[in-house]
């Protein structure tokens, strides 16, 4: 019988209903997945890296709980970020009552608040555009190209941030990522911080390959190879946090092997989204699993779950439940 925490039997007793029960049920098979010898792909919208999830999603990726992880831009970075700015970063507690004024002030002080924290620009923004272009043009220079992930692991795996650490590397689950060699996947990464000044370095000139940081189609043909490669032993799992594209590009992957390609694959094995979107057929982020069945992305007996809650609160009591914390 799979050991249970502190948390995990606090969550078991309490979380009888709704979106409690719904947590409860989602981590159950999750972990029923794994035991079936599953492999889990993490999805990561939103700003669960600022909000610092690395510190239960770093450990989840050493215990191999999660085999691929596709996330924005934003998240990708911004682990970075957080790694070598933490003590800049500004809380403002009561962000629900800023004037235009306030934030004015804080634009002024250089400060980028999401939600209730506020990203430092030279110490986390500037710092890692300066050791990035670096890699960037050295790149472009001997006509190599990386993926945007790639050329992250390059400066953690160099240590050419090592100096600028401000948390414990264990709450980061890129470096986690790292040492465990996770594959990532970063859709839509030109709209991310990194993705403007990588445009700005290649409109002065400084980058004169354009395709020197590889491209979400890249991005795509690696995924169909990939998911074919894991499936022929196993059945992938998606679990996502948020909408928008981090969930949206690699589910479609499946419906894509079958109807573009004509290539018999595996529908999804497990899945579970975590979002605050109101239920509605007219978004993604908000649609229900079940529409998911008349694209080709899950079956009607896949395992489906949604937790409709604020990831920030619920993905870590989930991680806590499978870690057996």
């Amino acid at each position: 019988m799979r050991k249970k925490g502190p948390i995990g039997k606090f969550i078991e007793y309490h979380f009888r209903h709704f979106n409690a029960a719904a947590l409860v049920d989602a981590a159950e098979g999750y972990n029923d997945f794994l035991k079936r010898d599953g492999k889990m792909m993490m999805t990561l919208a939103g700003a669960m890296s600022t909000a610092e999830l690395g510190r239960s999603l770093a450990e989840m990726i050493r215990k191999d709980k999660i085999h691929l992880i596709v996330c924005t831009g934003a998240n990708l970075e911004e682990d970075i970020f957080n790694l070598v700015a933490h003590d800049h970063y500004v809380r403002v507690p009561n962000y629900r009552e800023l004037t235009p004024a306030d934030e004015e002030k804080l634009y002024r002080r250089h400060m980028n608040r999401v939600t209730d924290t506020c990203i430092p620009e030279a110490e986390a923004m500037r710092r890692i555009e300066k050791v990035m272009l670096k890699e960037w043009t050295t790149a472009d220079r001997s006509g190599e190209s990386y993926f945007p992930h790639e050329f992250f692991m390059r400066i953690l795996e160099k240590g050419l941030l090592k100096k600028y650490y401000q948390i414990n590397p264990k709450d980061s689950w890129m470096i986690a990522a790292a040492e465990k060699n996770i594959p990532i996947i970063v859709p839509g990464w030109e709209d991310s911080t990194l993705g403007n000044m990588y445009a700005a370095a290649v409109y002065r000139g400084e980058v004169k390959n354009v395709h020197t940081v590889k491209t979400g189609i890249q991005y795509m043909t690696w995924l169909a190879k990939h998911y074919q490669e894991v499936t022929r032993r196993h059945t992938l799992g998606m679990f996502q946090i948020g909408g928008g594209i981090a969930g949206d590009f690699p589910i479609c992957v499946v419906p894509m092997l079958h109807q573009d390609l004509k290539i018999k694959a595996k529908l999804w094995g497990y899945f579970c989204q975590i979002s605050d979107s109101t239920t509605s057929y007219g978004s993604y982020s908000g649609a229900t699993p079940n529409e998911k069945i008349t694209w080709g992305k899950l079956g009607p007996k896949t395992p489906k779950y949604i937790i409709e809650s604020d990831a920030t609160i619920v993905a870590p009591l989930i991680f806590a439940h499978i870690l057996g914390w």
